[in-house]
């Protein structure tokens, strides 16, 4: 364990806040030291499910969002949920309620949320009804399945789509392609840009199925 990730453990378990922000690299050793040992894991979800209680009532329980316009948690990769959770945190990312949410939990509690959502199963749409779907799957495959992967599972870097709420996925596209200073990825910009409208409502009918 390299001297920074110690201080960054000591500091969490301590329930500080870290002077800097924790990097990328920090929340990969921390999670795959906690994958790596049943105990360490199975106490880290258990922490992480009742810390999870600030966010049920958008979430719900298990990660899978209430709201289709709320995404989905569950089954996200812990290193990149962790990731996510520290940018609120920090100010990297911001949302008017998320924000604030965030920086009063401990980051032991963002830790334990990681883990614990990481672990749930994503409940994706039943079916493929909508008629857009099957355009959405074409252009899934020749557009974002080179870094989302083929099932949607994404990885430590980069979000998992599959089984995601529509209205969700909608509104993230639209942001993207308007390039707001929330949603300001490089290359997801330059890909948005070249949707248009109904690009993205197959794009939002398709991945929701996704399993």
């Amino acid at each position: 364990m390299n001297i920074r990730l110690a201080i960054a453990c000591l500091v969490t378990a301590l329930g500080l806040t870290p002077s800097w922000p924790v990097s990328a690299a920090d929340n990969a050793d921390r999670v795959r030291q906690a994958i790596g040992s049943a105990a360490d894991f199975d106490k880290a979800r258990a922490a992480g499910k009742k810390a999870a209680f600030f966010c049920v009532n958008c979430h719900g329980e298990d990660g899978n969002s209430t709201y289709d316009y709320i995404p989905n948690l569950a089954g996200q990769n812990a290193v990149y949920l962790l990731n996510q959770i520290e940018k609120f945190a920090d100010g990297r990312r911001q949302d008017e309620f998320m924000s604030g949410l965030i920086k009063v939990l401990k980051p032991e509690d963002r830790f334990n949320m990681a883990i614990y959502y990481s672990g749930q199963s994503v409940r994706p749409a039943v079916g493929n009804a909508n008629p857009l779907a099957s355009r959405g799957q074409q252009y899934y495959d020749r557009t974002c399945k080179a870094c989302h992967g083929a099932q949607g599972y994404g990885n430590e870097k980069i979000a998992r789509l599959a089984g995601q709420q529509p209205a969700y996925l909608k509104k993230a596209l639209e942001a993207y392609r308007a390039g707001t200073k929330l949603r300001n990825d490089p290359i997801m910009g330059s890909i948005a840009r070249r949707l248009k409208d109904d690009d993205i409502a197959a794009l939002a009918a398709y991945i929701p199925t996704m399993k």
